[in-house]
């Protein structure tokens, strides 16, 4: 479960995927396997969620990460990088973008 805190040590990334509705589907199943078979078994992984919107045309996806090189060293391995080959032919974009928790509400 994330833990969003100011203070909390950690790296956050939230990648957005933009799709059409017709692929939104594959893409969150092949998103799904990645988390469950490979990603969150990586040195470093916290937690993460996906979310999808109501016209099934994006998916953002939360992560935490115990350390910037973590997530970094994860997106280099051959398994992830054969995995985001996948992915990018579901989708139209995806970017993934580091982040520093600044408030919390």
């Amino acid at each position: 479960m994330p833990n969003i805190s100011v203070s909390a040590p950690v790296q956050t990334v939230v990648t957005t995927f933009e799709m059409t509705p017709g692929t939104c589907q594959d893409l969150l199943e092949a998103l799904t396997e990645a988390y469950d078979e490979f990603i969150s078994k990586q040195p470093g992984f916290i937690a993460a969620g996906l979310h999808v919107n109501d016209a099934q045309t994006r998916i953002a996806n939360y992560s935490q990460w115990k350390r910037r090189e973590d997530f970094q060293a994860m997106l280099r391995t051959p398994e992830m990088r054969k995995r985001n080959r996948a992915i990018n032919e579901l989708c139209k974009s995806f970017e993934p973008v580091m982040y520093e928790v600044a408030a919390v509400f």
